[in-house]
Order: C-alpha cells, then sequence, then structure tokens
C-alpha cells in the first residue's frame, strides 16, 4: 500500500485517486477491441472516514446524510461501500464518509471509478489493512456494474496506473512508454453524456446491423493499434490523424453530437494535430493533440473562448 495513495490517524483515515481519458478505443473496447487510456492527475478525488457513532453518513457534494437514504444516482458507490465493509468484515455502523471530488461526473473521465478507489483505500486504511491491485479493481468493479451496466474495466485500471494502459479484454495488461512528450489538451463540452446509453445505443446498432458495425468496430481496433506504435515511436502527426480517424468512425456510431463536434472542428482548426471525443460521448469531453507546449498553452485558451466549460492542458511524458 503507497503511503502517499493512503495515509491514516487514529481518528481519520483517508484514501485519493486520480481520474482517467480514453485516448482511442472508445465503444470498440466493449466488443474486444484495445484501448488505449491515460491517467489524468490534473483533478481527482480524496476520501476521509472517521469515527462517528451511528449509522453509516455519507457527506458530498451532492448528498450528505444516512448511506440508506442515499439518491438512486449513488447507488453504485452505496453498494461498493457497502461491499468493501463486509469484504473487510467491519461493522455496517459508526462511520462519516467524506468525499470531495474535482472530477466533474457524466463527462467520461471515469468519476465513478474514481470515487470508488478512494473509498475502497480509505476504508483499508480505516481497517489498517493492505490490499492488491485485484481486491482494488474486483471491489470497484462494484460501483461500474451500476453505473455502466457492462463495465471494460478499463477505467478502474487506469485510475490506478501511472502509465497509459493498453487493454484488451480477457488478455493479460500492457503499458505503454511514450517516447516523447506529448501535449493535449482535454476540453468539456458543458453537456453531461451517459455512457450507459451510449453503450447500448452501439449494442442496438451491431444487433441491427451486424457486418457494417462490425467493420466499424474493428477498424477502431486497427487505429489503435496503430496509435499505440505513435506513442511509441514519438508520430505525432501519425497520431493525430489517427484521432481524427476514429473520431469519424465514432460519429457514425452515432456516440458524437453536434456540440463535440463543433469543439473537435474548431481545435483542427487552430492547428490540433488531430481532436475526438474522449469517453462515452454525446456530451462531455474531448481531446486535443497540441504541437508542442507553447501550442498546447494557446489550444487551450482558445477552446476556453470559443465555449468550453473547462479546459485541462496534459502532458504524456517520455518514459525512459
Amino acid at each position: 500500500m503507497s503511503a502517499e495513495k493512503v495515509t491514516t490517524t487514529e481518528k481519520t483515515a483517508i484514501g485519493v485517486a486520480h481520474s482517467k481519458l480514453i485516448l482511442i478505443g472508445e465503444h470498440a473496447v466493449v466488443h474486444g477491441q484495445p484501448a488505449i487510456a491515460i491517467p489524468f492527475p490534473l483533478i481527482g478525488v480524496e476520501t476521509a472516514i472517521e469515527y462517528v457513532p451511528g449509522s453509516i453518513k455519507l457527506d458530498s457534494k451532492f448528498y450528505h446524510g444516512p448511506l440508506d437514504l442515499a439518491p438512486e444516482s449513488l447507488q453504485g458507490i452505496v453498494e461498493c461501500i457497502k461491499g468493501t465493509i463486509e469484504y473487510l468484515e467491519l461493522p455496517c455502523q459508526d462511520l462519516l464518509i467524506r468525499i470531495n471530488s474535482s472530477i466533474p461526473p457524466g463527462k467520461g473521465l471515469g468519476s465513478s471509478a474514481s470515487v470508488a478507489i478512494s473509498v475502497i483505500r480509505s476504508l483499508f486504511a480505516y481497517a489498517d489493512m493492505s490490499y492488491t491491485d485485484q481486491e482494488l479493481l474486483d471491489l470497484a468493479n462494484i460501483a461500474e456494474t451500476v453505473a455502466h451496466g457492462s463495465p471494460s474495466g478499463l477505467d478502474t485500471l487506469t485510475i490506478t496506473s501511472d502509465l497509459p494502459v493498453w487493454f484488451e479484454r480477457e488478455q493479460p495488461i500492457d503499458y505503454i512508454k511514450p517516447s516523447d512528450d506529448f501535449y493535449f489538451i482535454v476540453a468539456d463540452s458543458g453537456r453531461y453524456g451517459d455512457t450507459r446509453s451510449s453503450v447500448e445505443t452501439v449494442a442496438r446498432l451491431l444487433k441491427s446491423a451486424p457486418k457494417r458495425i462490425q467493420r466499424k468496430l474493428d477498424r477502431i481496433g486497427e487505429l489503435t493499434f496503430q496509435a499505440k506504435h505513435a506513442l511509441e515511436r514519438a508520430s505525432k502527426q501519425f497520431l493525430g490523424q489517427l484521432l481524427n480517424e476514429a473520431q469519424k468512425e465514432l460519429e457514425t456510431l452515432g456516440v458524437s453530437d453536434a456540440g463535440l463536434n463543433r469543439l473537435i472542428h474548431y481545435a483542427r482548426k487552430e492547428g490540433a494535430l488531430g481532436a475526438k471525443l474522449t469517453g462515452g460521448g454525446n456530451g462531455g469531453c474531448i481531446i486535443a493533440l497540441a504541437k508542442d507546449e507553447v501550442h498546447s498553452r494557446q489550444l487551450a485558451e482558445k477552446l476556453k473562448n470559443y465555449g468550453a466549460q473547462a479546459v485541462w492542458p496534459l502532458v504524456l511524458k517520455k518514459q525512459g
């Protein structure tokens, strides 16, 4: 258990988790194709647990009160808390759980998974127990299943990683080591996306036109393999082209929308090497690849002035 991720005192136990974003492979990953996701340390969650006699109480931006009376929107985290408490054989009482998150929900940035991992880490710290990566992932998956229906597991893996994650269902996890610094801009459209409904939309399309939609998903898979090579070989121009092509496929799957397309086209017009949605789509965020550090700052400012609700410049650092 990493000291920087979990600390505990006599009165309080704390667990933290950063966010994540998908670089390429959204939706196709649900149907067996690979995806690449990036840790997003600029925003995150801190959970603090205190001993307070009585029933378990939750204190968050969205709800303050008894755990059992939490609204439907928090059922994933409620089930995760209960599952972790049962796993740790703690009494289901006498806890005040304070969740402080800077991750906007419904934006494809792994909010539900980050909250779950932060809460699980804090509960393990409160119980003075260490955990394995697998325990963390299994328990976080309780919340993800409620939030997304059939989660790929990619969010939780990336939130517990410091490197970009190469993910394929039922395959060993791999990590990507970029051979140069890559400068990205993440821009929030200001509208909520619904990952579950977007995933269901693609599933319906696949059922109604299996050959045509499977070709789209296979193509996103091919682009994802090429993106891995682009990161490992510092091919920024090529990576930008791949992001643009992936966006084209996502549009044909019906998971982009006018608001996202508007931000994406503007980013390209202002010199982005590539831009696409990130996450479930139909709301949420876009990711754009800038030419360099200076261009990254300029592009971030322009996207904010253009109407993005929030903008985060993210540097994917060279490894080794």
